[in-house]
């Protein structure tokens, strides 16, 4: 340990899991009463020192399932779980697990928590994944028909003020900098730091966001560490919720416009060309484009927050992270193939109606001559 930062004498804290699932096309815009039995209410974030009046985040629907008593690593754990859900078809489930370890690597078994009974945290998430999606089928505009794979982004948040054993508060940069192998462990699930290159331990937490002395955050592309005060927890993780949230979305658009984009080439390059060529052809493919732009454009809206420069930063490190611009990029990318697709398909339309006009005109000029010749040999 360097002597600016003395070691600490216990963490707490708590391991946010959030788990983002795609279930249906959009979600009707009507509010929820109520959802596995509890009220539905407008997520809220509270009002902090770094947070100015006008700030702005989208207030998804939101439900607090009552907590679960389990086994955890560690002994009898309390369980928190939310539910949020988007008017872009997706839902995004949060588990709080609380801790309190004598050194950073304990954390690492958290990463896959198992229960005593043997079964893991995922599936007991799928499982409540699944019961959401059934009640909420009645208002989903073209449901999937099964569950896909979840987008799972792990947070260990860690209490401050971080005492050390003089009880003297230890400043987070600082102790970022002493404890970065170990951080970075934590983050890339690696159970010994000893075996990790400065490289790797550089790259893991090299995207690293401090506003005060007491606070950081460092982001993995799996997982993210904070210190903070408690208080101070949820505005942070609502913006890794949605980045999170945009990152499944953007796979299930991209997976939509592989089908889309595959089977274009496939009937246009085949024999089934001029069945391509028809009004509900044409039609399909406008809708597709239509919809899929309008849903980038929402998707994007969710994201938008104004008036704290800080957690827009955060944002912007996540993105780079996700790399949700490159995703952008291809989806983007896609929809204007499918878009050239359509023009050629409305060009071959247009060439055939020009050709039956042709046709038409000659068909009418021969008539006309012939009932000239007609008239005149009569």
């Amino acid at each position: 340990m360097s002597p600016q930062a003395p070691a600490v004498a216990r963490y707490t804290g708590e391991i946010v899991y959030i788990y983002a699932f795609d279930i249906a096309y959009e979600l009707l815009r009507q509010p929820l009463k109520t959802l596995l039995g509890q009220p539905v209410a407008q997520f809220a974030v509270d009002a902090s020192k770094r947070s100015p009046r006008q700030v702005f985040f989208h207030r998804a629907q939101m439900v607090r399932l009552p907590p679960l008593e389990r086994f955890g690593p560690f002994g009898p754990t309390r369980i928190e779980r939310s539910v949020k859900v988007l008017p872009v078809g997706a839902i995004s489930i949060t588990v709080r697990v609380p801790f309190a370890v004598e050194r950073i690597a304990d954390l690492v078994a958290f990463h896959d928590m198992r229960f005593s009974n043997g079964v893991y945290l995922y599936d007991d998430v799928r499982q409540l994944a699944e019961e959401v999606r059934r009640e909420l089928a009645p208002y989903c505009v073209r449901p999937n028909a099964q569950l896909g794979e979840e987008e799972a982004y792990t947070v260990f948040c860690l209490h401050a003020p971080m005492k050390g054993g003089d009880g003297q508060v230890v400043s987070a940069e600082q102790w970022l900098r002493a404890n970065r192998r170990e951080v970075a462990s934590l983050l890339t699930e690696e159970p010994d730091p000893t075996h990790l290159s400065e490289q790797e331990s550089d790259e893991s937490t090299t995207r690293s966001y401090s506003y005060y002395d007491r606070d950081i955050v460092v982001m993995d592309w799996d997982a993210a560490l904070i210190v903070d005060e408690p208080r101070y927890f949820d505005e942070t993780l609502y913006i890794m919720e949605l980045a999170n949230l945009q990152l499944a979305e953007l796979e299930a658009y991209d997976a939509i416009l592989d089908n889309a984009v595959e089977r274009a080439y496939r009937d246009v390059a085949g024999r089934r060309f001029a069945r391509w060529t028809g009004a509900g052809t044409r039609r399909e493919l406008r809708e597709i484009r239509m919809d899929l732009a309008r849903l980038s454009d929402e998707l994007s809206n969710i994201t938008k927050f104004f008036g704290d420069w800080h957690l827009a930063r955060i944002y912007q490190g996540l993105s780079s992270r996700f790399h949700l611009g490159d995703w952008h990029k291809t989806v983007d990318e896609k929809l204007k193939t499918l878009d050239d697709v359509y023009q050629i398909l409305q060009q071959d339309r247009n060439n055939r109606w020009m050709l039956v006009l042709e046709v038409t005109i000659v068909l009418l000029f021969v008539v006309d001559i012939l009932f000239i010749v007609f008239r005149h040999g009569k």
